[in-house]
């Protein structure tokens, strides 16, 4: 039985745990997959390479309205999409042997605990002093009859396809359904999606969920209410069932994307076996500085959060370096405050409590918003549609939530952000600070001085 000092499963967030601090340790990591993670090979980076490709197809199509006339010729996806794996793929190699050339060892098979602090891989088993656990999720399969009989596509696979189809049929309506809506509208797919909720988005604030969805449904055919019943093979493509509130339809569609949410890793790993507490989605139960319930394993990520965001991933990486490293001087992530954008189109970003959640859980609050159309740039963009949501406590006039949906919205989101962060009072952030006339920022400072 191999021993060692420390053992990294996963090398998404987890590979990015290592430094030189940890030179002096026998250290392994166990990644089957590719060293990146969810986020470099089938996530944020590759999937907003494509965002870009599509946003500069929709911008030409809709440059009429700024009385510049032009059009798209034609779009060669094996031309994107090579550029983006192209880029991507040597990255994998690259990783894994710089960490054997630091004397890491890296093992490319399949893991899982068979007691606590006790890992099989492959044919070895392996122990370690110290564990972190960073496997990461993958996207859920539901269970429709007939889905095991079309070659249906997740986010892990719908990048890398060899032909862009006439038609995509979508199943869901969170933000990955979004973002790839848009991709593969733009570039001239025709795409229907099929949610189950009565908006798209449900997770944003209800103001911004509804704006999107009305907007999307310009572009798409948008079932809500609705879901697919039964799937089967039609011709190379693929003829579900749809029940919604005017009864059931067919619809067909040349390709089929399945995008419902995503699972932890954790029952792959076994993680129960290896003594870690669960909660009930499958995360790994840890406390505030990222310790599980088996002494000597930490847990961060996808794994152990529900957020399924690279940044919070990242910063608790940087968490549990630190607590290793430092054991008599713990730490926990500095705030809760826990962004995210939706590269669609409009792009939409959020942090904090969305006007629903204000609601329900009591906390009082007053609200702003303020229209991209009141500042000159929106002037300048021609934008009818977009705009900034604020919500912040009368209390201590603190900000309690920020949603912006429209052009840039995941950077004018981020002052907001640090406000949050560091316990900035609207007062402070609308008047004692001077923003760029004329910059699509002045959106946000008027919502600011409109709190």
């Amino acid at each position: 039985m191999l021993h060692y000092d420390l053992v990294i499963l996963g090398a998404g967030s987890g590979n990015m745990l290592l430094s030189e601090e940890f030179g002096h340790l026998r250290t392994a990591i166990v990644e089957p997959g590719r060293f990146g993670g969810t986020c470099l090979n089938r996530g944020c980076i590759p999937s907003k390479m494509f965002v870009v490709a599509a946003d500069a197809a929709e911008d030409a199509r809709a440059a009429r309205r700024l009385g510049v006339h032009a059009s798209v010729e034609h779009v060669d996806w094996k031309s994107v999409r090579d550029r983006v794996f192209d880029r991507i793929d040597p990255l994998h190699e690259s990783a894994l042997e710089y960490r054997r050339s630091q004397g890491v060892d890296v093992f490319t098979e399949a893991a899982h605990f068979v007691a606590p602090k006790v890992l099989e891989v492959g044919s070895e088993r392996i122990t370690a002093e110290t564990f972190v656990v960073a496997v990461g999720s993958r996207p859920v399969v539901p269970d429709i009859p007939g889905l095991d009989t079309v070659a249906f596509h997740t986010s892990d696979t719908i990048m890398r396809i060899d032909d862009l189809p006439a038609s995509l049929l979508v199943l869901g309506g969170g933000f990955i359904a979004a973002e790839f809506g848009h991709v593969f509208q733009s570039f001239g797919t025709d795409v229907t999606i099929v949610q189950r909720g009565p908006r798209l988005l449900m997770a944003e604030d209800e103001q911004i969920s509804q704006r999107f969805t009305e907007l999307a449904s310009r572009r798409h055919r948008v079932l809500l209410d609705s879901e697919i019943t039964s799937v089967a093979p039609e011709g190379d493509g693929v003829s579900a069932r749809v029940a919604g509130p005017d009864g059931e339809r067919t619809v067909e569609a040349g390709m089929m994307l399945v995008c419902v949410g995503r699972r932890p890793n954790t029952d792959r790993l076994r993680a129960a076996d290896g003594g870690l507490e669960m909660d009930s989605h499958g995360h790994i139960v840890t406390d505030g500085a990222y310790r599980t319930s088996v002494p000597g394993v930490w847990a961060l990520g996808d794994a152990v959060n529900h957020f399924q965001l690279k940044h919070v991933a990242n910063a608790e990486s940087r968490v549990v370096r630190h607590n290793i490293l430092h054991p008599q001087d713990m730490r926990t992530l500095p705030n809760n405050v826990a962004p995210h954008a939706v590269f669609t189109s409009p792009q939409i970003a959020s942090v904090g409590l969305t006007e629903q959640e204000a609601r329900r859980r009591g906390v009082e609050f007053v609200v702003s918003v303020r229209d991209y159309s009141q500042t000159a740039y929106g002037w300048a963009l021609e934008d009818t549609t977009s705009f900034v949501k604020l919500l912040a406590s009368p209390a201590d006039r603190l900000l309690l939530g920020a949603h912006i949906i429209g052009p840039q919205a995941a950077t004018l989101i981020q002052p907001l952000i640090q406000a949050m962060s560091l316990e900035l009072t609207v007062d402070r952030i609308g008047h004692d600070v001077m923003y760029i006339h004329p910059a699509l920022t002045e959106a946000v400072e008027q919502a600011l001085l409109e709190l």
